[in-house]
């Protein structure tokens, strides 16, 4: 694709995020869209964002476990960036309308003390480098008419990120057993869905490794201080009306936020 196709295609996704309008698939218009074109919009898309006084403060990873695949159609992760207007404070409640069409994830979410950078990176390496987890909900929501979605487009929407909330349980990763955890989200008290980390390919560790080694191809490493999401363990649940809604990991810790119409 030509620069001027990334430009243009950033432009119609920035504004449909802006005036919360679902557009078509990109790819429908710009079928020479590919994953490595898809990042560059992105990319130019958290430039801009940057420029205009925003702060990149991590990095996500989505569609990782078989059932978010199987529910958006897609057979291979996508991935994003992480602006720090797009985080939330716990206990805010949070206006539906903020989006076009809302998912409700739930997955942890890792601090980092140092650094990492692809490629090659390990799983040993992920293990020194993350300070602390926390649980964490991630909203996802797409600029794509009816989710429509191949891999292209939504990475070219910087992995559908929407907003996403950290719970304030942080533990450390000797606390934790990443590779047999449950998690359940929860709706006005009431049990929706539930999942086990272990759907996070196999552990979000090797996820996050996964992750890291992927972004290498484009120069990205991550710092000390970043978030990384490694994708939710269980399938999105739409957020379809207002409501009181908490996520839980069983032995860990829950991160809980309200939707108002």
């Amino acid at each position: 694709m030509q620069d001027q196709d990334i430009r243009d295609v950033a432009t119609l996704l920035r504004d449909a995020r802006a005036n919360r309008t679902p557009v078509p698939a990109p790819t429908t218009k710009w079928p020479d869209l590919d994953a490595d074109a898809a990042f560059a919009v992105q990319r130019h898309n958290a430039e801009l964002a940057v420029a205009g006084g925003d702060r990149i403060v991590g990095y996500k990873l989505g569609n990782i476990a078989k059932a978010m695949q199987a529910a958006f159609g897609l057979d291979r992760p996508d991935y994003g960036y992480l602006l720090a207007s797009g985080f939330a404070p716990e206990g805010v409640p949070i206006a539906r309308d903020r989006f076009i069409a809302p998912f409700v994830e739930l997955e942890p979410a890792f601090l980092l003390a140092a650094p990492l950078r692809g490629p090659n990176v390990t799983v040993a390496d992920v293990i020194g480098a993350v300070d602390c987890a926390m649980p964490a909900i991630e909203i996802i929501d797409s600029r794509v008419q009816d989710w429509a979605i191949s891999l292209p487009d939504t990475v070219a929407d910087n992995g559908s990120t929407g907003a996403v909330l950290l719970g304030g349980t942080p533990r450390r990763l000797t606390e934790l057993r990443l590779s047999d955890t449950r998690g359940a989200l929860r709706l006005d008290g009431r049990e929706v869905v539930a999942g086990n980390t272990r759907n996070v390919l196999g552990n979000p560790l090797a996820a996050t490794a996964w992750l890291c080694n992927r972004l290498a191809d484009y120069g990205i490493g991550f710092e000390a201080g970043q978030v990384v999401l490694p994708g939710s363990c269980l399938e999105a649940v739409p957020v379809d009306r207002a409501g009181h809604w908490s996520g839980e990991f069983t032995g860990w810790g829950s991160v809980e936020f309200e939707v108002t119409e």
